[in-house]
Formats: C-alpha cells, sequence, structure tokens
C-alpha cells in the first residue's frame, strides 16, 4: 500500500514488469531484444507534439544532408520531459548488469556506476556534456543508415527506442534494423515491428558472442528500413552523453 509520501513513478513500474530475465537472455542471443509498452497512447501523442517546440531542443539533424539516411531528428536539451528523465532513471539499474555482464565475459573492467547520475558525470568530466536524448521523425521514402550512436569515449553498450506511431496504421515500412558482424563469419541482420509504445532494447556498439576461443567481440549497427508510407516517429534513448 503506497503512503501519501510516496511518489507514484508509472514508468519506473513499467519497466519493472517487464520480464527481464527473458530480456537479458534474448539481448545475448540477438543484440537485441523487445521491451513491453513503456508509454500510454496519450503518452506517445504528447511526446510526437513536442517536435514542434524548438525551445525543447538543443539541435537539428538533417539526415540527407549529412548522408545518414533520408529524415529528422532532433536532441532534446535538458531537462527532459519527465516521461524521458524517468524511462533512463528506470531503465539505468535494469541494463546496468547486463552491460557488466557482458564486459566481464570479455575479460574487460566495466567502467559504469551505480547510478545514471554518477555515470553521466563520469561524462562530462570527460568532456561529453551535450544530452542525447533523440526525437526523430520520418516521412514516405525516409530511412535511417546502418550506423552507431558513439559520441565519445565513454559510451553505454545498450540503448532504447520507443516507436511513437502505429505501425501499419500510421505508417507502413520503417522496420527497425539490427545488423551484427560475427566475428570471421558473414554479416548476419534482422528487423523488427515495433508496436506503439513499446521499447527495443538493442547494442550500442559491440557485444561477446561464443566462440571456440571464449567470447569474441561482435560489432553491431542500426538503423530504419524506408518508410512506405505515412508518418513514423521514434524517441531515443542512449545512456551517454556526446563531446
Amino acid at each position: 500500500m503506497r503512503t501519501g509520501n510516496d511518489i507514484i513513478d508509472p514508468w519506473r513500474e513499467r519497466v519493472e514488469a517487464a520480464d527481464w530475465d527473458a530480456i537479458a537472455a534474448e539481448v545475448d542471443d540477438l543484440g537485441g531484444a523487445g521491451l513491453p509498452r513503456l508509454l500510454t497512447d496519450a503518452e506517445t501523442t504528447e511526446i510526437r507534439s513536442l517536435y514542434r517546440d524548438e525551445q525543447l531542443f538543443r539541435s537539428t539533424v538533417d539526415m540527407a544532408r549529412h548522408r545518414f539516411g533520408a529524415g529528422e531528428y532532433k536532441y532534446f536539451h535538458r531537462p527532459y520531459p519527465e516521461p524521458v528523465e524517468r524511462l533512463e532513471q528506470a531503465l539505468y539499474p535494469r541494463l546496468l548488469p547486463i552491460a557488466r555482464g557482458w564486459w566481464q565475459r570479455l575479460g574487460r573492467t566495466a567502467p559504469w556506476p551505480d547510478t545514471l547520475d554518477e555515470w553521466l558525470q563520469m561524462c562530462h568530466d570527460a568532456g561529453q556534456r551535450r544530452s542525447t536524448a533523440i526525437l526523430l521523425k520520418y516521412g514516405a521514402g525516409d530511412w535511417n543508415a546502418l550506423h552507431r550512436d558513439l559520441y565519445g569515449d565513454l559510451v553505454f553498450p545498450l540503448q532504447v527506442v520507443i516507436n511513437l506511431n502505429d505501425p501499419g496504421v500510421d505508417h507502413t515500412g520503417g522496420e527497425f534494423l539490427l545488423v551484427e558482424q560475427r566475428p570471421r563469419a558473414q554479416s548476419r541482420g534482422s528487423s523488427f515491428t515495433i508496436d506503439r509504445g513499446h521499447g527495443y532494447l538493442f547494442t550500442t556498439r559491440d557485444r561477446p558472442v561464443k566462440s571456440v576461443r571464449g567470447w569474441s567481440v561482435a560489432s553491431m549497427r542500426h538503423g530504419v528500413s524506408p518508410v512506405r508510407s505515412g508518418e513514423r516517429h521514434t524517441l531515443g534513448l542512449v545512456f551517454h552523453d556526446a563531446a
């Protein structure tokens, strides 16, 4: 039972309700894993509407201009809108054991502290001070080239995207793409349709894969297939700041 002093955090409750053992197993196997509904329909509509408010963002990127694909995205200023901040804070402690476990397998020292605030302070101390939460907008014909969101030397190995539209209703196409370069083998590609308000957890840069010699590093890239019709908005949560 909650007391009057308790703070109700629906975003943390949604994160905690997920089957994290199953999610960890799936991301170990594929490099990515589906997450449950993290935002309500009303929240996705509200976040989409923020795209028009330039005061909320520190910069806008035209993907075609930079040969990143086609479409547009914006980086939020801090402080983030409440759902964005609450979700990042709720997700980090659930992602942290996965990240640390990966680095242990690879014989690396995991640099990430127990809290997101401590980790972001480490980023800031290293000169990575620019916010990285992203709101992306795609129209018909837009797409996102395969890439990795590396903004400096300090990198968290997992990130999350949340679809803010109804696939098959608001847009067709625009599947999330994940490509893994396996050691001494051909690349493996996967595509995923993310339901409205649901998240997808995936590898930022590289991850451990089992090999005959123990554990090897597989490099990962992600992108978005061409949107065939309609409009697609995505919220991207990156757990390190940018130089």
